[in-house]
């Protein structure tokens, strides 16, 4: 039987959320127990298990709260841009703007996937949520690559660039947050989407 979904519920699973976030992003995915997170919370263990079976289901719960947001914000910028003399530019311009909350994401986000590549139940799980941000992306960045290109981009082809396009989004902010004051974040972005993307 499912569980009825109450405020209090709805304000404990924040709460829990909320401190997840902070745990793992200063102490990593492993360097916190569920009894810490909990404390963080102001809960006890039974308000976890009574929401979720595991850490990993938690920190699947975050991304599916993560990607909401970014979907929302892709959504605003993809608006934005379409108003604009240059979607492209101004879409990744917009896109590749990297501010505390996406650095947090990116410490977190980067463990739990070298976590996956050693397990393969969970990288399985893990497929799935990016496949699932992949293509409410796509949807939303459709409409955009019409301007650069009337045909259009098919299914198949639009997936395999999103992951270029996350790979470099990734790589380059890994590198920009060893070498800041070398590498701006979002500068690989800025200076090669847009002519890749108008080439392809």
């Amino acid at each position: 039987m499912a569980k009825r979904v109450t405020k209090r519920r709805l304000e404990t699973n924040e709460r829990l959320l909320d401190a997840a976030e902070k745990a793992f992003a200063q102490h990593g995915f492993h360097g916190v127990s569920i009894g810490e997170l909990c404390a963080r919370a102001g809960y006890t263990t039974g308000a976890f298990y009574s929401n979720y079976a595991s850490k990993d289901e938690l920190f699947l719960a975050l991304f599916t709260r993560h990607s909401e947001a970014v979907l929302k914000q892709l959504g605003e910028a993809v608006e934005q841009a379409l108003a604009s003399g240059d979607p492209l530019a101004t879409f990744i311009e917009l896109a590749s703007v990297v501010d505390e909350e996406t650095q947090t994401w990116f410490l977190i986000s980067t463990e739990f996937t070298l976590y996956a590549i050693r397990n393969p139940e969970v990288a399985e799980v893990l497929a799935r949520h990016d496949a699932a941000i992949r293509s409410g992306i796509a949807e939303l960045i459709t409409p955009l690559l019409a301007t650069a290109s009337p045909s259009g981009v098919v299914a198949a082809d639009l997936d395999m660039l999103l992951r270029f396009v996350v790979a470099v989004r990734e790589g380059g902010l890994a590198q920009s947050l060893v070498e800041p004051t070398v590498l701006p974040h979002g500068e690989l972005e800025r200076r090669f989407l847009p002519a890749l993307l108008r080439t392809l």
